[in-house]
């Protein structure tokens, strides 16, 4: 009795035959179908774990049959195979439902490597989720239903959103959901690693291969092996690092820096950025032949202004782990200060809430957050969100500094630098205050 059940589809019988063989060593039970007719009779009367398509058949192409499966019988993991090169079709087969691709000639050990992933991708799977990927809105509920889908797939996905809206949290939880959840995750900013150790970062590189590599290192794809490589920021990769990246992409291998021979990779490639890809390309500063590679299935994260209804669950979860965090009894928040954060618009999202979750948590006395202790930064109204959205990070965090520290400065001389009377003139405790002016550096 064979443990599990696939279907081949291909109309070349030595393909068939090959396909049969290596997987049959597998322990698998095989039918075999030499048309789209024949497969969906066969997937009408038996039930399988995994199906194997060739593009090119009689009848049609293995893309009409992913279609069919995914409305017939969605949870069958299927991989198309296809022409050596052919990448617009393996995208077009992925966008369209499939598992993942295979290239001809077919290297016996990818196929492997594919069937066990796609094997574990239809188990059954207890679903996973962040402490911080909560919230019952519409946006909220739509984006983790698509996570849970995703998440069985081998497709590449661009996550966008602005900064500080949890990109890397869904990409954690797609790897978390996935068939690689047991691999690891490996996330790196492309922004943060500088141009000239990019190379050897990403691909790893030989001793001796230049002036200060003094052993071998792995790069980070190696490291990803069987799981998940989740390239931060990659709108911040410079062009000659976009050239290579499509072609470890797109050829599944890597060559280390100061070596010959490719390395084969096994990894899923899960990419994020806050800018608008599209206006990169048309400033020249994107590869368009990439931005195509990376966006095979796209995933909006949406601003915390946008799922303002999920305030107080999120609240509640961000001060659950700062007193798991700091094993302390649980903090509250007043009404007023829920009230206070509900009308503040976040700029920075959910990364701004927990900074300032956390700011309030250090400072507030006993049990209870009020809404002075958080300490909200004043916006300029000159300052839309579709201005903020283009600043980065780092950029918006010293634009409310230097908002933040201009309006202490205004109230210290109106009030001839009494401390007292310019927390009163703030509104905030002169506690509050003092953190502040430490925090900002104007406490001398």
């Amino acid at each position: 009795m064979k443990k599990n059940s696939a279907l081949i589809v291909d109309d070349e019988p030595d393909i068939l035959e090959l396909l049969n063989i290596t997987l049959t060593r597998m322990d698998f039970g095989c039918i075999l179908a030499a048309s789209l007719k024949e497969a969906k009779q066969a997937l009408a009367s038996h039930k399988f774990d995994i199906c194997l398509t060739d593009m090119r058949m009689p009848d049609g192409n293995g893309i009409d049959l992913v279609k069919h499966i995914q409305n017939e019988h969605p949870d069958l993991p299927v991989a198309v195979i296809t022409a050596h090169g052919n990448v617009d079709i393996a995208i077009e087969s992925m966008k369209a439902g499939a598992f993942d691709f295979l290239s001809k000639p077919i290297d016996i050990e990818r196929l492997r490597a594919l069937v066990k992933t796609a094997i574990k991708s239809s188990s059954p799977k207890e679903t996973l989720e962040s402490e911080l990927l909560v919230g019952t809105t519409d946006v909220m509920r739509k984006l983790k239903q698509q996570i849970h889908k995703l998440a069985r797939s081998q497709a590449p996905i661009l996550i966008t959103g602005e900064s500080g809206c949890g990109k890397e949290l869904i990409a954690r939880s797609i790897h978390s959901q996935g068939p690689r959840s047991e691999g690891p995750f490996i996330a790196i900013n492309c922004g943060a690693i500088p141009r000239e150790l990019m190379e050897s970062e990403f691909f790893g590189h030989k001793k001796g291969s230049f002036t200060g590599a003094n052993s071998d290192k792995i790069g980070l794809f190696q490291a990803a092996e069987g799981g998940t490589l989740f390239l931060d920021e990659v709108a911040d990769l410079p062009l000659d690092m976009q050239v290579k990246l499509l072609r470890a992409i797109q050829e599944k291998a890597i060559r280390p820096v100061g070596t010959q021979a490719e390395q084969k990779t096994n990894i899923r490639i899960l990419s994020a950025t806050h800018k608008n890809l599209q206006n990169e390309i048309g400033a020249g500063n994107f590869r368009q032949d990439l931005y195509y590679r990376i966006n095979v299935i796209h995933l909006h994260a949406p601003a915390l202004r946008d799922r303002i209804e999920d305030l107080e669950v999120l609240t509640s979860a961000i001060l659950d782990k700062l007193a798991l965090t700091y094993e302390s009894e649980k903090i509250a928040l007043t009404p007023e200060a829920i009230r206070h954060l509900k009308r503040y618009p976040f700029p920075g999202n959910v990364r701004e809430l927990e900074n300032t979750l956390e700011r309030a948590f250090t400072l507030c006395e006993g049990n209870t957050i009020r809404h002075d202790d958080l300490q909200l930064a004043p916006i300029q109204p000159e300052i839309s969100c579709t201005q903020s959205d283009e600043l980065n990070g780092q950029a918006l965090d010293k634009k409310l500094e230097d908002i933040e520290r201009a309006f202490i400065t205004k109230a210290l001389e109106e009030t001839r630098w009494n401390r007292t009377e310019a927390a009163q003139h703030l509104g905030i405790s002169f506690r509050s205050l003092r953190y502040r002016l430490k925090k900002l550096g104007m406490d001398e």
